[in-house]
């Protein structure tokens, strides 16, 4: 199935567009909610926060507070363009005690710590940035990734990564915990659900785990979109065919519901460490999903990547379908 061409939608929310629900983390969720502003009418980015690499690992280390740069990236995706604030939380230092540190890391880290709590630092700087849609940590409090890697114990998001073999299994610690109420409630009010590409382990999976999400998606009443990776990620999911992302999805994040799953069809410059994610509509439809595909590949970017128009117009064709 292919879908047809629409024109591009304006960078606002449309009055009459749908509530949506983008879940994910990294560089792939930023994309998919520069995409999603295209046609929604209302946006909540679920974010994973188990990062606890660069910048952001080194504060959970010494502030004891769930990493920032995840959601960082979440809100200057949904920020108004070309203002102070967004040069500011884009900002990175480059020299002296706080080379590598992204100031936007810090503001946050100062905001936690001036309210009092995480959620409420990303409300406030989400107004700072007059950001056009809500971002929310998966939980309220730091969580740490484990998984079990062809047998072995690896402990944390970016040895998890790096870490050579297959991913049986992935834990959140600590894997107690009361659902975020506000992710649980923006789940249910949604019309769409969108499952965001990039990381399949360590940031989709890893949100999916979060205490509470991947229930609320499995009752909740909207429809599902997964925008599937154009290539395979480097030791995490190399050689992993599309059928296998589909399988990991269940089997290790816990999502039973199936839905439609947003597929690239068209040409793509694939670097020799990687391999295009090929799909297979049949295989799809064994697990529960609808396999539709589009063009969405970016063409001038030096590595593949969807294209938030591209991307943004086959969400909204599926959204209206």
């Amino acid at each position: 199935m292919t879908l047809p061409e629409v024109e591009t939608a304006l960078l606002s929310l449309a009055e009459d567009g749908p509530r949506v629900v983008a879940v994910g983390g990294g560089h792939g969720l930023s994309q998919l909610l520069q995409a999603v502003r295209t046609y929604a009418g209302e946006i909540t980015a679920v974010v994973s926060i188990a990062d606890d690499g660069g910048s952001s690992g080194r504060l959970i280390d010494d502030l004891d507070m769930p990493p920032p740069g995840d959601v960082r990236r979440a809100l200057l995706a949904l920020a108004a363009d070309a203002t102070v604030a967004r040069e500011l939380f884009g900002y990175r230092f480059e020299g002296a005690d706080v080379a590598g540190h992204s100031l936007g890391n810090l503001l946050l880290a100062a905001l936690t710590d001036i309210t009092g709590d995480f959620t409420r630092a990303l409300d406030v700087a989400g107004e700072m940035l007059d950001a056009v849609g809500r971002v929310l940590p998966v939980a309220r409090h730091r969580l740490r990734l484990e998984a079990i890697v062809d047998g072995a114990r690896v402990r944390g998001q970016a040895a998890i990564a790096m870490a050579d073999g297959s991913i049986e299994r992935l834990d959140l610690v600590p894997d107690r915990g009361e659902p975020h109420p506000d992710v649980v409630a923006a789940i249910r009010a949604a019309d769409e659900i969108v499952l965001a590409p990039g990381s399949l382990y360590t940031s989709l999976i890893a949100a999916l785990r979060a205490p509470g999400v991947a229930e609320a998606i499995d009752e909740s009443r909207a429809g599902i979109t997964w925008v599937m990776n154009l290539v395979t990620q480097h030791r995490e999911t190399l050689g992993m065919a599309g059928v296998d992302h589909v399988a990991a999805l269940r089997e290790v994040g816990g999502l039973r519901r199936g839905g439609t799953i947003l597929h690239h069809e068209g040409p793509l410059e694939v670097p020799g460490i990687v391999e295009r994610v090929e799909l297979d509509v049949i295989d799809a439809m064994e697990w529960g999903w609808v396999a539709v595909g589009a063009d969405l590949a970016d063409r001038a970017a030096a590595w593949p990547q969807h294209d938030p128009i591209r991307l943004g117009n086959a969400l909204s064709a599926l959204a209206t379908s």
